[in-house]
């Protein structure tokens, strides 16, 4: 099958430019001496975590129960789920797959850490459970004394295994945070088995922050817009594109495509909700459900009706979300066609 047989809107995924970005991240991991655990969340397939393994990846990173649940029936048995589980619905199968599987997670609060023993003591085994760090961007994360105390607390507890730290983004603004605990649960004798950092833009300023042991980023498998305009990563580096048809052109200086929020998701940057390669100097300036709306007023050329371009998105991870099925692409050849093995797994 050739790329012109598709429909659009669809996700083309450029091979070349995928296994140069999963082999070079790796070897910066490599090369500074980090275990990497690529996060799947990007990219919710299988057969690509199992290309990112057998890169060198020592696991990888889910970030629902169900995510995980969906790699480990595809015989991925390392898995880190950096988030808060709640609930007996979820702890429960958070257990029941632990019980098989190489499974850590992360905790934030003693409500969290009292869920996740609950559930692993009617299972009988001890869960490796890791404290979320509270760092610059005020997401989650316990700050220092409460992270100390959680860490001692998870360390007491005889249904649980404190695994570590986890941090994100692990930037090197958040090192004197980490060397903090550190010391403290030095002091009074909890050894920590792993420091794990995460972030596309972290990746790049590892080796400035040496209390790391490992690092998860998801974002770098794909590329996407975003990650251009942060300069970690240049346009080349983006293996995913948006076939979508111009379906109207009514005005000189509009247009609109037949890829709208269902396709390409709401994320934007700078006003513009992607990149259209073939016209770079066009706007993606709204979105409508079907629709992306289009201002071609810098545009030297304009497209025609039923021409076909391609998009780079803003965000790829809510992309892949958005999609039954990604196409694994070399040239104008369709190589591969992947289901979204994990698609909607979000609980």
């Amino acid at each position: 099958m050739l790329v012109h047989d598709l429909d659009t809107p669809s996700v083309l995924i450029d091979l070349d430019i995928m296994q140069r970005n999963i082999q070079r991240m790796q070897a910066r991991c490599d090369d500074i001496g980090l275990k990497f655990r690529p996060h799947i969340k990007t990219h919710k397939i299988p057969d690509i975590a199992k290309m990112q393994l057998e890169a060198g990846a020592v696991g990888i990173a889910c970030q629902k129960v169900t995510e995980a649940e969906v790699f480990a029936s595809a015989g991925i048995s390392n898995i880190q789920i950096p988030y808060n589980i709640l609930g007996p619905q979820k702890t429960r199968r958070l257990a029941d797959l632990a019980l098989y599987n190489n499974v850590t997670v992360s905790a934030d609060s003693p409500t969290v850490v009292a869920g996740l023993s609950e559930a692993a003591d009617a299972m009988g085994i001890r869960l490796r459970t890791m404290v979320d760090v509270a760092t610059d961007i005020q997401r989650t994360g316990a700050l220092v004394d409460d992270a100390i105390e959680l860490a001692k607390k998870i360390e007491a507890d005889e249904h649980l295994h404190f695994a570590g730290l986890l941090v994100y983004p692990s930037n090197p603004v958040n090192r004197p945070v980490i060397q903090e605990i550190l010391q403290a649960l030095d002091g009074v004798g909890i050894g920590v088995d792993s420091v794990s950092g995460g972030g596309f833009g972290a990746a790049l300023h590892a080796h400035e922050v040496p209390e790391l042991t490992e690092l998860r980023v998801g974002t770098y498998v794909f590329g996407d817009w975003g990650s251009v305009n942060k300069g970690w990563c240049s346009l080349d580096d983006c293996a995913m594109r948006i076939r979508a048809t111009v379906v109207s052109y009514p005005t000189e200086d509009r247009c609109y495509l037949d890829c709208g929020s269902k396709t390409i998701a709401a994320d934007r940057w700078d006003n513009a909700h992607g990149h259209i390669v073939e016209y770079p100097e066009a706007r993606i300036y709204q979105l409508s459900e079907e629709h992306a709306h289009v201002d071609l007023s810098a545009c030297p050329r304009r497209p025609q009706v039923g021409e076909i371009v391609h998009v780079i998105p803003v965000h790829t991870c809510v992309v892949t979300n958005l999609h039954d099925q990604l196409y694994g692409v070399h040239g104008e050849a369709v190589e591969v066609v992947w289901p979204v093995a994990a698609r909607g797994k979000v609980w």
